[in-house]
């Protein structure tokens, strides 16, 4: 097929490049004339494992264009554009209309059947509502005649995208009329090597589909975090030992179920606000959803509680982990990023890294944090020393070489260090000295 990929970030690339992979012609299309150039040169603008070699492999069925007018030339467009969120906690079409209107001028003067795909996350509704409308005025054609409608988001995590394509747990097609529908499943069935199940549903149904799957999961992690944070005021009890047998249970599952630190990155945050915002509009209850958006939010404090806990006057902190999750630079809503401006904050002398985000998360603390140029720098300049992203380099810190003197304590929050005898290790979720009253309510 001949697809058009509009929006060039890190799940549009990854997706236009897979798509050439497989043996359809593409073009990426973004009005980032930075990105677009990059592209042209053949060199990938963002980082994501393996995505360098994927877009230098199919070069020859891969190309990119800042004007949006040629999407209408293909059988398939892909939106894959921002959809930030807006002051209530809803996401905003503003990105996803305006390409409507682009591609809709270009089909225009089209007759051969094309079928448009919403990939970005929207407010259910948006589909059959403003971006159905919008596009059969600005185009002059109707929905379901020569033209096709449908929703297909990924699940996908950052750092994972290309595995995520390739081995879906599912794909969710919501879908105008079925021609439409069967048209996106045979697309996205020739790229996925696990044959996964497919949904094909209402628009509105995968609208709905996609922000509950996300806000499920979050809800999983923030009842793991709630009982790590009793854990650790309760003597003798352990977090993961409970969640190992919480997830043998077949109702309830092992994944995401683990008692660690706040969730972030640009999805499950924003997912769960808004649908929380999604109940409220509707006169439905939102309490789960905003009960679940508390606790995560909570967590920092939680964990900056424990850190001070730990801590005599004058000591610095070091922390390992800027980034959300591993294998991304990308620094939106993490939990150490939170946890060093806490810190700076509270005129701690705060000294971090991480592999790829120190820079950025630096630039983003202004002045509040000294950024380190490794692991081992701030494990040396360090008294306590905070292990917030998993990256795999963190479980080496055993080997690396100390500052003369009293070893840092380190606080590992996501169990990464093997067990050592030269370090002082503290694990989330069980019993912490020192730590009841700092957590019973104590200001930093």
């Amino acid at each position: 097929m001949r697809i058009a990929v509009v929006g060039t970030g890190h799940v549009g690339l990854v997706t236009a490049a897979t798509l050439a992979h497989f043996g359809h012609v593409v073009v990426g299309m973004d009005h980032d004339t930075e990105k677009i150039d990059c592209l042209r040169s053949g060199v990938v603008p963002i980082f994501e494992p393996g995505l360098q070699e994927l877009v230098s492999a199919s070069r020859d069925r891969l190309r990119a264009t800042t004007d949006l007018a040629e999407a209408a030339d293909g059988d398939v467009t892909i939106l894959l554009v921002p959809t930030p969120s807006n002051e209530r906690g809803a996401f905003s079409n503003e990105y996803v209309l305006a390409a409507i209107k682009e591609l809709g001028r270009g089909l225009a003067s089209k007759d051969e059947y094309h079928v448009v795909v919403i990939g970005s996350t929207v407010m259910p509704g948006s589909c059959d509502g403003e971006i159905r409308a919008t596009l059969e005025r600005v185009s002059g054609r109707t929905v379901g005649e020569s033209l096709g409608l449908c929703y297909s988001p990924e699940f996908i995590a950052l750092g994972n995208v290309i595995r995520n394509m390739l081995e879906p747990d599912m794909v969710l097609v919501g879908e105008s009329d079925p021609r439409a529908g069967a048209v996106v499943e045979e697309l996205f069935r020739g790229v996925c090597e696990n044959n996964p199940p497919f949904r094909r549903m209402s628009l509105v149904n995968a609208e709905l589909t996609k922000i509950a799957v996300n806000t499920y999961v979050t809800m999983k992690i923030s009842y793991a975090n709630s009982l790590a944070d009793i854990c650790e005021r309760l003597p003798g009890a352990d977090v993961d030992v409970v969640t190992d047998a919480l997830g043998l249970d077949t109702r309830i599952g092992a994944k995401y179920l683990r008692g660690a630190i706040a969730y972030g990155g640009p999805c499950f945050p924003r997912d769960n606000k808004a649908f929380a915002t999604l109940a409220r509009d509707l006169g439905a209850q939102a309490l789960l959803a905003e009960a679940t958006d508390a606790i995560n939010v909570a967590q920092t404090d939680r964990l900056a509680r424990i850190v001070q806990s730990q801590l005599r006057d004058g000591q610095a902190v070091g922390i390992l982990g800027l980034a959300y999750k591993p294998d991304t630079g990308v620094i939106e809503e993490s939990a150490g990023l939170a946890l060093a401006r806490i810190l700076g904050e509270a005129a701690y002398e705060v000294f971090v890294y991480d592999p790829l985000a120190t820079d950025a998360a630096v630039a983003a603390l202004d002045g509040l944090a000294n950024g380190c140029g490794s692991a081992a720098e701030v494990l040396h300049r360090a008294d306590l020393v905070v292990i917030t992203t998993a990256w795999p380099e963190f479980a080496e810190l055993a080997n690396d070489p100390v500052r003369d003197g009293e070893p840092p304590v380190v606080i590992d929050c996501w169990d990464v260090l093997p067990e050592t005898q030269g370090l002082e290790v503290l694990k989330l979720g069980r019993t912490l000295k020192n730590v009841h009253s700092i957590l019973a309510g104590e200001e930093l």
